[in-house]
């Protein structure tokens, strides 16, 4: 079930605004080149001391807002809500880039006691960004990843936006739920999950709340620690081999999809890409993964740790290992808002070590598979964002948008790139590394146990049948094992509460209500986001020296 979007999703009528704006105009590019240095510093601070990446996009439609009002010359162009979408395109970028993306994958070697090898990470960690986001610009409005889907975060992104610009009724109900996201989020309620409930699929959703809650109570009621006995993570993997399965299957069915020439983008249910864009994008992301692999394992030496035979294993295995895990993260991040993006680089690990890779392999493997998956989930929420605002618009206007916002979202990534690239060792020097590092180095070190190998087969089996029975268009199975993977309980319940509300509204007042959800959904998920940042900026230890 697709969320249902406004017929014009709020943006401007195409004959004020016939041309998008760009994102290298002078204006945009300084205010955006800004915005990727405070995005960056703040995902570096907040990832080292609290261990998690704060969504910034919203902030950067405040800014945005704030400076499209300010009266100095040039400024009013800001007003324009697609200038104010290629800003939020960008801090978004460049916060998961540098956090997520770069000073992750280089944090696990130096942790291992090899730091020679974090000039080569850094490279792989680059190219695996760059290829993630370069595929989600391939792939997004396909079939699989379609741009009507729900990418909640996306559409509260943009319901901002349309209400610095209109205000009105729906600018009313997006601050009540922006609130109402505050406040829940003050008592510790997951006003996220709470919002998504509102937006996406009630199928994938009423599984990942499911599997919430499972992972929440089964150690308190049960005395069985999930996570510990690797139950989660054979789920994903089996629902991850399903899923890339049914991608295939779709892909060979070449059921082309005909591209939106002559209608406006939203409003006949056509998709601007076709299952043929889909299987060119795999298949040169997939091209670029090996070139991608290959070029790592010769700088970091790779060559000198295995024999010839290991070594294409591991170069075949890590492209896969990347193509999989973005898929994964993908499917979450649409569906739910959320995207297991540590714990599948770990599966990916212990499947590594099943192998035989030796150490030095495993931790060049897990930094790089790591390094993609979230700049493509984020990716996807930018593009969310603009396709709603550019609902009603022409197919031209879209495709040019959707343009403009990876090249906004480049610049991201590259201011990103050089702040890691200059404080890297800042922060290392100073013992400041993402926690999760810790868990991979360790996980390493400990090597694999048969116990976990038993365990990730036999859990593979459920997760396969439910991603099987549920479709490519519902990933059940992904987003069961979504839920699996995150300890948050009280989300589970926010999530089945929020869809019994939604459940009930439809069969009151009907598909009128749909709308009027959304942008409720819209602003808890703003809510809890804004709460979340400037909580997480305060929690976090500034007394980092540079």
């Amino acid at each position: 079930m697709a969320v249902q979007q406004p017929s014009a999703g709020g943006g401007l009528p195409e004959v004020e605004e016939q041309r998008h704006p760009r994102a290298l105009e002078p204006g945009v590019l300084v205010i955006t080149i800004l915005l990727s240095i405070i995005g960056a510093i703040i995902g570096l601070q907040i990832l080292t001391t609290l261990g998690i990446t704060p969504n910034s996009a919203i902030i950067g439609v405040l800014i945005a807002i704030v400076v499209s009002r300010i009266p100095l010359p040039g400024w009013g162009a800001f007003r324009s809500i697609h200038r104010q979408n290629l800003v939020q395109s960008n801090i978004s970028s460049a916060t998961f880039g540098a956090a997520n993306s770069l000073l992750l994958p280089i944090g696990i070697p130096v942790l291992m006691g090899m730091p020679e090898l974090l000039a080569p990470m850094l490279i792989g960690a680059t190219m695996g960004m760059l290829i993630d986001l370069v595929m989600l610009y391939w792939m997004f409005d396909t079939h699989i990843f379609a741009g009507r889907n729900a990418w909640p975060p996306g559409i509260a992104a943009a319901e901002a936006i349309i209400a610095g610009d209109k205000g009105g009724r729906r600018g009313l109900m997006l601050v009540g739920g922006t609130v109402l996201g505050i406040i829940g989020a003050y008592f510790g309620v997951s006003m996220s999950a709470f919002g998504v409930a509102f937006i996406g699929n009630i199928f994938a959703l009423s599984m990942f709340g499911v599997g919430l809650l499972i992972r929440g109570y089964a150690q308190p009621l049960m005395g069985i620690d999930i996570n510990t006995l690797y139950v989660p993570h054979g789920m994903m993997i089996g629902a991850g081999l399903v899923a890339l399965v049914q991608v295939i299957v779709i892909i060979t069915r070449r059921r082309e999809a005909a591209p939106a020439h002559s209608a406006a983008i939203g409003t006949s249910g056509e998709f601007t890409r076709s299952d043929r864009d889909l299987a060119t994008g795999l298949g040169k992301g997939f091209g670029l993964y090996l070139a991608a692999a290959i070029i790592l394992a010769l700088i970091a030496g790779l060559a000198n740790q295995m024999s010839i035979g290991l070594l294409v294993l591991w170069i075949v295995f890590a492209a896969v290992g990347c193509i999989a895990a973005e898929f994964i993260v993908g499917l979450s991040a649409m569906h739910a808002g959320w995207f297991p993006a540590f714990a599948t680089a770990l599966i990916f690990l212990v499947l590594g070590m099943l192998m035989g890779f030796p150490p030095v392999a495993l931790g060049i493997l897990v930094g790089f598979v790591a390094s993609g998956g979230p700049a493509f989930a984020d990716a996807g929420y930018d593009l969310k964002a603009g396709h709603y605002l550019r609902q009603g618009m022409s197919r031209q206007f879209e495709m040019s948008g959707r343009f403009q916002q990876i090249i906004a979202g480049v610049v991201g990534l590259g201011v990103a790139w050089v702040m890691v690239v200059l404080f890297n060792g800042a922060y290392f020097s100073q013992d400041l590394f993402p926690p999760v590092d810790r868990v991979y180095a360790a996980t390493i070190k400990a090597g694999v146990n048969p116990a976990i190998v038993q365990n990730l087969l036999i859990w593979a089996i459920p997760g396969a049948v439910i991603q099987a029975l549920g479709g490519p268009d519902r990933q059940m199975g992904i987003l069961l094992a979504t839920g699996l993977l995150i300890l948050n309980p009280l989300a589970g319940w926010a999530v089945l509460i929020g869809i019994a509300i939604r459940v009930a509204a439809l069969r009151i007042y009907g598909r009128r209500s749909e709308i009027p959800l959304t942008i409720v959904g819209a602003g808890c998920i703003a809510g809890d986001a804004l709460y979340g940042f400037f909580n997480s900026v305060f929690r976090a230890k500034w007394t980092f020296k540079f």
